[in-house]
């Protein structure tokens, strides 16, 4: 099941280049401009903070391009850090898992109306982390590796001004759900922040 959505995620940004590939008419009155237009460019991402039991720590800055009122796409790198503690039966602390997360992302986004948008975000990240207990055995390594991600979702853009200002409300789930997923197991929200 993995492998056919992520043969979709590949179909659909493979598709968006061939829409992107076709150029649109010039308006009369407006000279056209052929090739990059810089004015087309954004820049945003997210930033998230959690602290308390669990603490999160999200950096996620990204690039786009506006290829036209209903298409854009763009990449971006990924840092987070997350940590857990966990408990035993009358409350005490047993452990306490923490990981951190680099890696790249790039992303297609559809606008069917003017203020909503859908997205589809494949990732690819690096994971490493330890795991301390709290009854005196030794700190445990646990191994990195590669964990990859398919980020589908879809909610509001809302106009903050200039070109390409907008602020960024979506809910996303990760459709691969690896075991060490940095988006864990259900629907979750995001608010960024384009300019």
């Amino acid at each position: 099941m993995k492998k056919y959505l992520f043969a979709l995620a590949m179909m659909i940004i493979a598709g968006t280049q061939l829409v992107l590939a076709q150029e649109e008419p010039a308006d009369k009155d407006t000279p056209s401009q052929k090739g990059f237009d810089k004015s087309k460019l954004f820049f945003g991402g997210n930033f998230g903070l959690g602290f308390g039991t669990n603490t999160f720590v999200n950096v996620s800055p990204q690039v786009g391009y506006r290829f036209s009122d209903y298409l854009a796409a763009g990449a971006g790198v990924n840092f987070n850090y997350y940590s857990y503690k966990y408990f035993n039966n009358n409350g005490s602390d047993l452990y306490k898992e923490s990981f951190g997360y680099a890696g790249f992302n790039v992303f297609g986004r559809v606008y069917p109306i003017k203020f909503i948008l859908l997205q589809v975000q494949p990732e690819l990240n690096y994971s490493w982390g330890s795991r301390k207990y709290y009854n005196g055995t030794a700190k445990q390594k646990l191994p990195g590796q590669f964990v990859p991600s398919l980020l589908l979702g879809g909610g509001a853009s809302i106009p903050t001004g200039g070109r390409n200002g907008a602020l960024l409300l979506m809910i996303q789930y990760d459709v691969v759900q690896d075991k060490r997923s940095p988006y864990g197991n259900r629907p979750f929200f995001s608010l960024g922040y384009n300019f």
